[in-house]
């Protein structure tokens, strides 16, 4: 399966300014894997704004769709009006392992329930935009063996079609490698087989 991402480093964000009413509302995203992940990215923005109103929150820990590894929080606003609308326009937007903290300031004058949900979902909707977005492409292990003179070959056959080789190993019998192989199988391991003109062994057939 493949799917868009932040296009952004493990500890790098992408940070968006809204104001609305004298409330400001700065939005951070960052690209989270895990939910332990993106509870490593709200606390960062707790800390980094301390004396903040509030620090709402939602996440993606996985693929667009994902039922499991997904939460938002109002933490403290009004219910519904913060969280939900957050991880609504995530969940809209396609984008997989994806969390985002919106931090607000307030500026004395109250939005009401609509209100809320509008600038929360606007916070997000515009940080979303300017967003940097990468192709995430999930990955089984899968391992084959081939002889020595074909590792050369092999390597460069993978490497045109951006297949990790994740480890390797030597031995009487040829060249162990293990690959980070497309789940979706969007690549044909048959391709490969018949390059190296059957000289192919697969460990994980």
């Amino acid at each position: 399966m493949r799917y868009p991402t932040p296009a952004l480093a493990p500890d790098e964000l992408h940070v968006h300014t809204l104001e609305i009413e004298k409330s400001r509302f700065i939005t951070w995203i960052g690209q989270v894997a895990t939910p332990q992940a993106f509870e490593q990215l709200l606390t960062r923005a707790r800390g980094h704004y301390p004396d903040a109103s509030h620090h709402c929150s939602a996440f993606i820990a996985g693929a667009p769709g994902e039922q499991v590894a997904i939460g938002f929080s109002d933490d403290g606003e009004p219910g519904g009006t913060a969280g939900r609308p957050m991880f609504q326009a995530l969940d809209g937007s396609g984008i997989g392992r994806i969390g985002v903290v919106v931090t607000r300031y307030f500026g004395g004058t109250k939005l009401g329930t609509g209100g809320l949900v509008r600038a929360y979902t606007q916070a997000v909707v515009q940080a979303l935009d300017t967003l940097p977005l990468a192709t995430h492409t999930e990955r089984r292990e899968c391992r084959i063996r081939v002889g020595f003179g074909q590792e050369a070959e092999t390597r460069h056959w993978l490497a045109e079609r951006e297949i990790p080789v994740d480890g390797v190993s030597y031995s009487s019998d040829g060249v162990l490698l293990s690959l980070g192989w497309p789940d979706d199988d969007s690549v044909s391991m048959e391709a490969l087989e018949q390059r190296l003109r059957g000289e192919l062994t697969r460990l994980d057939a």
